[in-house]
């Protein structure tokens, strides 16, 4: 039998922990862009400047610098957007930190794959998750110099992980690469400009409690009205008291306006992010807060109930409700998405489709649905899959972060939880004991997407994805002499149902059994076992 891997425990995923909502700032006069634009520049090369300094001060960073830096921003600013710059710089260069970390370990498994390739003898075949060696000899050449390159990569990464050095790009690295591509990206050198300058611009603020409406920089009131707190250098555009600019658009929440409204009433604090849509030509604003965490249902207590199993695909979600006890229920569900196109295409289409198995599984009454808990950072490598290019996209095209994300928060609104469960084997075991019955008992074609999806429920309700177990040593009617259910998988018919009782009774030969079976009666028939065999 080949080694299996162990199998993680499902667990009950975390809830999300902050809330971000976002509106159009409608009626906004050239006036208002015009302020916009200044205070977004101004406030952006100070931001600049502060993450450059940040990245030079690198592991050397603790307080005493974070004090100095927001000390030289504040004349030029003020305290609190001198506060909000700073706390940006910070967390651009953490999450950058985090970025480096996962290059780094990229590279590594790179280097170690390639290596372990590289020993094998030429065209060997690989065996269970260890790829095997290449096929030809220019092939293991050509490799041979990619593996010394990623090696030099490696190097120089961990040199600038070692002194704490990270590459940061204000304004993206996608965005600065198409600087170089403009007739690729059809944009002209002042359309990109444009672009360019509005991603660099600054114009976040963050909250505080027990400050009017929650925040002091940018404030915006139940009835839509919009103000900023000027920058000292830009003071003189004040059209308010105390260095303010009130807008002549308003800014009006639809989505959780009551939850904002609440918030905003109470004081509590609301951050605020002012952002501008070339494309459009138009302004948005978010607001965003963090949100108490609800108590987690315990696991035990979801599994009394049904659960929804869904198994995650390249362009839809294949979903099937089990009962408590592990079977599946009614007919499975296909969710459907199209990850084509640009960013805000593919995050509605996965918002549409996991709007639609919410919905379904709250007219199910269904408090619990089950994930996969995916991770294809190693599957999506071109060292371990080289040749299988489309079978790499078929993996990098599974939208698991973002999925992983969309789910926490939907589920979260409906009170509906979310059980993680380890993915290993649930697409081959499901296909394997579940598809062919299924077929037969729905009298459809049940894809092998459904029936990992009822592997996926069953591990989510603590239960094993075989079908059937052994019975129980004196069963009515087996009395331990009927063969065990647990057959080995040579075993013809292994799944099917036990043969019935013939009209002949227990006879040996209708039952295609040997003569020395010995008698089984029937616990099931009316009257004693003793009259029946005189009958």
């Amino acid at each position: 039998m080949p080694d299996l891997r162990g199998i993680a425990s499902s667990y009950v995923a975390d809830g999300p922990t902050g809330v971000n909502i976002r509106t159009r700032i409608k009626g906004v006069t050239p006036e208002d862009e015009k302020v916009l634009r200044l205070v977004g520049e101004h406030l952006g090369r100070l931001a600049g400047r502060d993450l450059a300094q940040r990245v030079r001060d690198g592991l050397d960073h603790d307080s005493d610098t974070w004090a100095d830096r927001k000390k030289a921003l504040t004349s030029e600013s003020s305290s609190r957007w001198a506060g909000s710059i700073t706390k940006a710089s910070h967390e651009q260069w953490s999450l950058s930190r985090r970025a480096q970390l996962a290059h780094i370990q990229s590279l590594e498994r790179g280097v170690r794959t390639i290596a372990t390739r590289l020993n094998q003898p030429l065209g060997s075949k690989g065996a269970k998750r260890q790829p095997g060696g290449y096929r030809t000899r220019q092939e293991w050449f050509a490799k041979k110099r990619r593996m010394l390159a990623l090696a030099d990569r490696l190097d120089t990464e961990r040199a600038d992980r070692k002194t704490g050095r990270v590459r940061v790009v204000r304004g993206g690295k996608k965005m600065l690469h198409k600087r170089h591509h403009l007739e690729p990206a059809g944009l002209t050198e002042t359309d990109w400009r444009e672009r360019w300058e509005s991603e660099r611009w600054f114009l976040s603020a963050d909250g505080e409690s027990g400050k009017k409406l929650g925040n002091e920089t940018i404030r915006i009131t139940t009835d839509g009205e919009v103000s900023i707190k000027l920058p000292q250098p830009l003071a003189d555009l004040a059209n308010a008291k105390h260095g303010r600019y009130v807008l002549t658009g308003n800014a009006v929440f639809g989505y959780r306006a009551g939850e904002w409204a609440d918030r905003v009433n109470a004081n509590k604090a609301v951050a605020y992010r002012i952002h501008y849509s070339v494309d459009r030509g138009r302004s948005y604003i978010d607001a965003s807060w963090t949100r108490k965490s609800a108590p987690a249902v315990p696991l035990e207590a979801l599994r009394a109930g049904e659960v929804i199993g869904v198994d995650t695909n390249a362009d839809h979600l294949a979903a099937w409700k089990l009962d408590p006890h592990g079977n599946p229920i009614g007919r499975p569900k296909t969710f459907a998405y199209d990850l084509s196109g640009s960013a805000e295409h593919r995050d509605a289409q996965l918002r549409h489709a996991l709007s639609q198995l919410v919905r379904w599984a709250q007219r199910e009454n269904v408090r619990a649905v089950a994930f996969e808990e995916l991770d294809f950072t190693d599957s999506k490598s071109r060292e371990k899959h080289g040749r299988k290019k489309r079978f790499r996209q078929l993996i990098s095209g599974i939208p698991t972060g973002k999925l992983r994300a969309r789910v926490l928060s939907m589920t979260a609104e409906v009170e509906i939880s979310v059980i993680a469960v380890d993915p290993a084997y649930t697409s081959k075991w499901g296909n394997q004991h579940w598809r062919k019955p299924l077929n037969r008992s729905n009298n459809s074609e049940t894809s092998r997407h459904h029936a990992a999806s009822v592997a996926i429920g069953r591990r989510a309700l603590g239960y094993k994805i075989r079908r059937r177990v052994a019975p129980p040593l004196h069963d009515q009617s087996d009395r331990a002499g009927h063969r065990t259910t647990q057959a080995a998988s040579s075993t013809r018919e292994r799944e099917g149902t036990r043969p019935g009782v013939s009209a002949n009774g227990h006879d040996p030969a209708a039952l295609n059994m040997p003569e020395d079976a010995g008698t089984q009666r029937a616990q099931h028939r009316s009257g004693r076992a003793q009259d029946q065999e005189h009958s």
